[in-house]
C-alpha cells in the first residue's frame, strides 16, 4: 500500500497538496514559530508557483527563511530544458530568498541533478537548490496527518484505515 500520485486530478491539484504540506509543518515542527504561503495564481508563473516564508527559533533569536517553490507534475522526468527559461539565482535574488525548490512527480534526469549540485557549489550568496522526487515527496506525504491524507488521497487512506481495522 502506498501513496499514488494518480490520485492526484493536475498540476494545480499538486500545488494545493503541497501548500496543505507546509500548512501542516507548521504544527509539526517545533522550532517553526509561524508560516506565510502565497500561491502565485494562475497563468504563467515565471518559476514560482509558490513562495513560503517560514518565521524559525533557534532558542534565543526568531529569523525568517523564505523558499521559492516550483512544482512539476508532469508524468515524465523532469530534464534542464524544463527549466532552462528559469533564471533561478535571479529569481530568488528577486524575492530575498534563501532557496529554490522543485518537486517533481516523477525523477530529475541526471543533468538537472547536476545542474542544482553545481548552483549550490558555485552560489557565491548561499542560496539553497533543491529537488524532491516524486518519491521523496511520498515518503513526506506518508508521515502527514490523516486530514491531508484524507483530502487528497481518497483511496489510499480508506485502505490505510482498512489495514488499521484488520491490524487492531
Amino acid at each position: 500500500m502506498q501513496i499514488d500520485f494518480d490520485e492526484i486530478k493536475d498540476g494545480e491539484h499538486f500545488e494545493d497538496l503541497t501548500i496543505a504540506y507546509f500548512e501542516e509543518e507548521k504544527h509539526t515542527k517545533g522550532d517553526i514559530i509561524d508560516i506565510g504561503i502565497r500561491p502565485s495564481g494562475t497563468g504563467t508563473d515565471g518559476g514560482r508557483d509558490i513562495l513560503i516564508s517560514f518565521k524559525v527559533t533557534d532558542g534565543i533569536k526568531s529569523f525568517d527563511r523564505i523558499w521559492i517553490i516550483q512544482c512539476k507534475f508532469w508524468n515524465r522526468n523532469i530534464s534542464t530544458n524544463e527549466i532552462s527559461d528559469i533564471n533561478i539565482p535571479s529569481l530568488i535574488h528577486s524575492y530575498n530568498a534563501d532557496g529554490y525548490l522543485l518537486i517533481c512527480r516523477k525523477k530529475p534526469t541526471a543533468k538537472l541533478t547536476e545542474h542544482f549540485e553545481k548552483l549550490n557549489d558555485n552560489c557565491k550568496f548561499n542560496y539553497n537548490y533543491l529537488i524532491w522526487s516524486g518519491e521523496q515527496f511520498k515518503r513526506l506525504l506518508g508521515k502527514s496527518p490523516e486530514n491531508i491524507l484524507a483530502q487528497f488521497f481518497p483511496k489510499y487512506y480508506k485502505q490505510m484505515l482498512e489495514m488499521k481495522k484488520l491490524l487492531s
